[in-house]
């Protein structure tokens, strides 16, 4: 990572939203996250989508990247491609701790040489884990991920995971992470979430990703 972070520029520089999706389960929330990045839809398709690639800014994975393969993202999800519909989309089940979501991924041309990708996050989770962590706790996973991949976009090389991670405690990356948690907290009041329900979650996943204090429970 890099401590001299544009932090505004890549807090404002990414799209963040939360909506809601009617499944055969029932009722899901979605978390969009949504970034231009200055390259050529193949290119992002590429680095979205090789094997090979994915581990140079995101994590090391294994498994069969196609219709019915699975993956598995170490130490962390595991899941199988659902849909594939190269090199616009894809969707792929992400199983993690024993439950089920499902990631949609978009990649779309933005013209002069720049393309977006947008990932939706579809997931079940109840009112009451919902009121204790809100949409934070997968949206600045993302958050980070999208990130390292603009840092590979611009310099075509790997990310040091060894660095990305200690950069998340140093000035710039509590800064990043602390402004990224604000947004999520705005985007969950605005699909309807009680602000005082709502700050206190981000507080909690504020402090968890960067090793602060969490906020006492009142």
């Amino acid at each position: 990572m890099n401590d001299t972070t544009d932090v505004r520029h890549e807090v404002s520089a990414v799209r963040r939203a939360i909506g809601s999706r009617t499944l055969e389960a029932g009722e899901a929330r979605v978390l969009t996250i949504s970034r231009v990045y200055p390259t050529t839809p193949a290119d992002l398709w590429d680095a979205c989508t090789d094997i090979e690639r994915i581990p140079r800014w995101f994590l090391p994975i294994t498994g069969e990247l196609k219709i019915g393969g699975s993956y598995q993202l170490e130490g962390n999800a595991n899941g199988t491609v659902e849909r594939c519909d190269a090199p616009n989309s894809f969707a792929a089940t992400w199983e993690f701790g024993g439950e089920v979501s499902w990631i949609e991924v978009a990649v779309t041309a933005e013209g002069d040489g720049h393309a977006r990708l947008t990932i939706d996050h579809i997931a079940h989770v109840d009112d009451e884990r919902w009121a204790m962590f809100g949409p934070g706790a997968v949206g600045l996973g993302w958050d980070l991920g999208l990130y390292g991949l603009g840092l590979h976009i611009a310099s075509g090389e790997r990310v040091d995971p060894e660095a990305a991670q200690a950069w998340t405690t140093s000035p710039e990356g509590v800064a990043f992470l602390t402004a990224v948690s604000d947004d999520w907290c705005r985007a969950s009041v605005g699909a309807g979430t009680p602000e005082a329900q709502a700050r206190p979650a981000a507080e909690r996943v504020t402090a968890f990703y960067t090793g602060a204090e969490p906020p006492a429970e009142g």
